[in-house]
């Protein structure tokens, strides 16, 4: 009786199918939680925020540390620019909290009220340990220190700019603060507050910036504006047609859903 003859390609083609099927969770890589919004660092570690909680994941997607506070509510913003400091902003009590890397207190715990300011809507980080914040009452983006000294203001921006405004979002980047008004488009200041120009994109939630770039989410769509030659360019994603918020850090890409974010490389788009 002969013995069984298997064909090199078959060999090949199942090879390839069982490689294939070894390589992909190197590729991607999903955390499976419940949360609001998220953000990502630098160094690629994932923060989710759930209500009045946020919790760090290393970019292996390991889980790393919680922190919450249930006598200020729930978190409103968190601003990882810094790894090793992030900001938290708790709108409902006009508190500003800092966390290391370990999710641990950073510094004392800043009232906004107490330094004069109660109609706090936005605040986000600033170079060199400071923070910016835009202050609704009197229409003003001010600057502090790290000993929380005023260091830089707009003045009333609706008088400067004359229009109204109704910022979303607010970023720095590079020395520059990029303030996010969906209806009118992203007004950018330098670090001391004075204006330099508007980049007339509209309708964003949230966006980040790198180099001469910004990139948002639109649809199903990653999109890219270069806002110095006023270039437009846009991928659709796989699997994002049901997707919340899609973010890149050091060719990575994170795309959240209702119940997970789907880290892919880029490459694998």
């Amino acid at each position: 009786m002969k013995p069984n003859f298997i064909p090199p390609l078959f060999l090949f083609i199942c090879f390839a199918i069982t490689a294939f099927k070894t390589d992909e969770p190197k590729n991607h890589s999903t955390i499976k939680t419940k949360f609001d919004y998220f953000n990502v660092d630098n160094l690629g570690n994932i923060y989710t925020i759930n209500g009045e909680e946020l919790t760090k994941y290393l970019p292996s997607t390991k889980y790393f540390a919680r922190y919450s506070n249930l006598k200020l509510g729930n978190i409103t913003s968190v601003d990882v620019t810094n790894p090793l400091k992030l900001v938290l902003y708790y709108r409902d009590f006009q508190q500003i909290v800092f966390l290391d890397n370990q999710l641990s207190l950073n510094s004392e715990v800043v009232s906004l009220e107490q330094l004069g300011y109660e109609q706090t809507d936005l605040v986000c980080a600033s170079a060199n340990n400071s923070f910016w914040i835009y202050n609704k009452q009197n229409n003003e983006l001010v600057r502090f220190n790290e000993s929380s000294k005023k260091i830089a203001f707009t003045g009333n921006l609706k008088q400067v700019l004359q229009t109204e405004l109704s910022p979303n979002f607010m970023t720095e980047y590079n020395g520059f603060l990029y303030l996010n008004c969906p209806e009118t488009g992203i007004y950018v200041f330098d670090i001391f507050g004075a204006f330099s120009k508007v980049i007339s994109i509209k309708a964003l939630k949230q966006f980040q910036v790198d180099e001469n770039l910004l990139y948002f989410k639109k649809d199903s769509s990653l999109c890219s504006f270069n806002y110095q030659l006023f270039e437009e360019a846009c991928k659709t994603l796989n699997r994002a047609a049901k997707s919340t918020d899609v973010k890149l850090r050091n060719k990575k890409i994170y795309v959240s859903y209702k119940d997970s974010i789907r880290i892919s490389n880029l490459v694998n788009l």
